[in-house]
């Protein structure tokens, strides 16, 4: 497509940016002894218009993170003559599963056995199947979404009655605090829970995904062993709504 001045800054922008971020990465990996294709980096596109995404899929960008679901179904219709994956990063309500069944190629945030549940029915009757990761609660605040790492295990052993999920990994939002031990702590714990599972869940689940780590804080997740990053900020530049709208617990 022929672009526009301001296109054009625009896909500059997004270029500098994803090169700023993939070379962060890049040294956070030499330092840890870590292979660069062990970590993906997911493009968060909340808030992001449909035509500023285009240019991010012409900028490379051919996964891309939501986190509500009506936002990620008017995107996915509007960009469908491009082959973007859609992964679903937030909080699921049993009535929009049927959406999330249609369009979405991942979803990362499974706490719930009833979402399982409706989501494998639902999948079924698309014919399809889909990348599932449980999410976690590791930072232990109330208001966040995702199980309670004690609980983790008991939850998966119900997983494999759901043919459509296939279970990856785990997901986490850290605890949002400019103290980077008190969020390596929640990284360090996933990473733990991560090698547990390894050894002790059910066949055909899989735990090598660990999807953890945004905009501010995705340096030291992947120095406890992220594979999944999910930035937005970093490459989008600054959202107009506040985080609070997407992600529960933040008050600024």
């Amino acid at each position: 497509m022929e672009l526009t001045e301001q296109q054009e800054q625009q896909l500059n922008t997004i270029k500098n940016n994803l090169a700023g971020v993939q070379q962060k990465i890049a040294t956070a990996c030499h330092k840890t002894g870590r292979e660069l294709s062990s970590v993906q980096l997911l493009p968060v596109t909340k808030t992001v218009p449909a035509e500023r995404l285009r240019l991010a899929f012409a900028a490379g960008c051919t996964e891309m993170g939501e986190n509500k679901i009506k936002e990620a179904r008017e995107k996915s219709e509007a960009l469908s003559d491009l082959n973007i994956k859609w992964s679903i990063i937030g909080h699921l309500q049993t009535n929009k599963v049927k959406y999330v069944a249609r369009f979405a190629h991942e979803f990362q945030a499974l706490d719930s056995l009833k979402i399982a549940e409706e989501l494998d029915k639902r999948l079924q009757i698309e014919g399809r199947s889909m990348d599932v990761l449980v999410q976690v609660n590791s930072s232990g605040e109330a208001s966040k979404f995702g199980l309670p790492p004690e609980d983790v295990r008991a939850f998966i052993m119900n997983l494999p009655n759901f043919s459509s999920l296939r279970i990856k990994g785990l997901m986490t939002l850290a605890i949002f605090s400019t103290d980077h031990e008190r969020v390596r702590q929640c990284f360090t714990k996933m990473r733990t829970l991560r090698e547990m599972l390894q050894q002790e869940a059910p066949t055909h689940l899989s735990f090598d995904e660990l999807s953890m780590g945004m905009s501010g804080d995705y340096e030291i997740a992947i120095e406890e062993g992220a594979t999944i990053l999910r930035v937005g900020q970093a490459i989008f530049g600054k959202r107009d709504l506040p985080d609070s709208h997407y992600w529960p617990g933040i008050t600024s």
